[in-house]
């Protein structure tokens, strides 16, 4: 661990230092930036009010709309002079989102980063091959210090340029990747396509984030590289990557939020009231330590649960994986979908990859999802199909079978009806850096 007296803090002293801390953000927002004076007004609420940690679910929430809302600096809780970095989301419509940090945050940022990175396996002295993006991206940059914290060796090169990336893992051999789980797919099938021998490369673990993922991605992953992967999570607005963690010996068991700085909550995406533990929700996080640009009860839209785990190493609260996006939640012929529940039916069939697309459109009367998926590279080589002959695919018998056995699957599982069309490998989008969506939603085109 890397701070092992933070990280297995028993949780009523946790609580105690939580309570400390949200009494003195709670007033500093109020008086320090307007918007949350004015939120707390509207809301007939008074920062005396708010006793203690328990009394958190009393506030409003903080949305991205008002991120965009307050443009550029209007959510700064210090001078724009104290603060030592500035970076920005990646929005995909309109200007980004800002987020910004004094010199305190980023080491907070540095120790919290380093604590995941810890948890994944890494160690001082350890070689890493940093391939998120650099820049207004907090990943890349996050990453980058929270290493040379933990006293690793950072190899900066940032996203895509997959022959350099395949150059530097057979000439530099790092021990540690990281980057999305999509990129890291996609090296690892770089390597099989080109024959790079495993034993070429020292890969021991891969940390993964930026976009949800699932068990059948990670097997690909660890097959493919020959190594450990585990997932990261974070979020811009709150701090950047290293807000949770999985431990690389609980694979499998969730990601250790550290509550010390980040308050989570589970909420009903509908009612914004609070859920039994264990039970999903929308996950809502406030920065309890962060002092340029706090975040009181901001709804990160991710679909997730979050529970305690007394047989784990750590204390703090674990959350499980991300399955999907509260805004993203499909709703098909009155069944609530999220693709990731796609992507858990796919870990159980070996001739397919964990490379897939929803596409949903309305037909008729109805909504009609679709699913794409690519063929494992195995099985794709071993049936010898022309990738370009679409009749191939239609009339190859093993691949109905596999197209039946999905969609049966699939009716089971989810209960519904899906179309299955089956591809070649490398025919779907995939990202380099960015992250990549999963579903294609035709309904919203005019």
């Amino acid at each position: 661990m890397f701070n092992p007296e933070i990280e297995t803090l028993p949780l009523n002293k946790l609580r105690k230092l939580q309570t400390e801390r949200i009494k003195e953000l709670v007033p500093h927002l109020y008086n320090d930036v307007p918007f949350y004076k004015n939120k707390f007004d509207t809301h007939n609420i008074h920062p005396s009010a708010i006793k203690g940690i328990e009394d958190l679910h009393l506030l409003p929430f903080t949305t991205k709309a008002d991120l965009r809302n307050n443009y550029p600096f209007g959510l700064f809780a210090v001078p724009r002079q104290q603060m030592a970095r500035i970076h920005c989301s990646s929005g995909t419509t309109g200007k980004p989102t800002v987020v910004a940090y004094t010199k305190g945050d980023l080491e907070i940022f540095s120790e919290t980063v380093a604590r995941s990175l810890s948890a994944a396996g890494c160690k001082p002295g350890m070689l890493l091959q940093n391939a998120y993006g650099y820049g207004l991206f907090t990943g890349g940059l996050g990453i980058h210090y929270g290493a040379e914290k933990l006293g690793m060796t950072v190899v900066p090169i940032s996203g895509g340029v997959t022959d350099r990336q395949l150059m530097l893992l057979q000439d530099f051999k790092p021990e540690v990747l990281c980057c999305t789980p999509s990129y890291a797919q996609t090296l690892a099938q770089e390597l099989s396509k080109r024959n790079i021998p495993l034993d070429q490369i020292n890969l021991k673990f891969a940390i993964l984030g930026a976009e949800p993922w699932t068990e059948a991605v990670r097997a690909e992953v660890e097959k493919g590289m020959n190594l450990i992967a585990t997932n990261i999570y974070g979020l811009s607005e709150i701090m950047g990557p290293g807000i949770s963690q999985e431990d690389y010996e609980e694979k499998g068991s969730g990601c250790y939020i550290w509550e010390d700085h980040f308050f989570p909550e589970i909420v009903d995406k509908d009612s914004g009231l609070p859920v039994a533990e264990g039970e999903y929700g929308v996950l809502v996080f406030t920065t309890l330590t962060k002092k340029g640009m706090p975040m009181l009860r901001y709804w990160t839209n991710d679909i997730t649960n979050i529970y305690y785990d007394k047989s784990a190493k750590r204390t703090h609260v674990k959350m499980g994986p991300i399955r999907g996006r509260a805004d993203d939640m499909l709703i098909i012929r009155g069944v609530n979908l999220f693709h990731t529940q796609v992507e858990d039916i796919l870990t159980g069939i070996p001739q397919l990859s964990a490379n897939y697309q929803l596409i949903v459109r309305h037909e008729g009367t109805m909504d009609e999802v679709e699913v794409k998926v690519e063929l494992s590279e195995q099985h794709f080589n071993d049936l010898n199909l022309d990738a370009s002959d679409r009749n191939a695919f239609e009339q190859n018998e093993q691949l109905n079978s596999i197209k039946h056995y999905f969609g049966k699957k699939i009716k089971d599982n989810i209960g519904l009806t899906m179309r299955i069309t089956l591809v070649a490998i490398n025919e779907i989008p995939r990202s380099e850096g960015g992250k990549l969506s999963r579903i294609v939603d035709l309904r919203k085109v005019k």
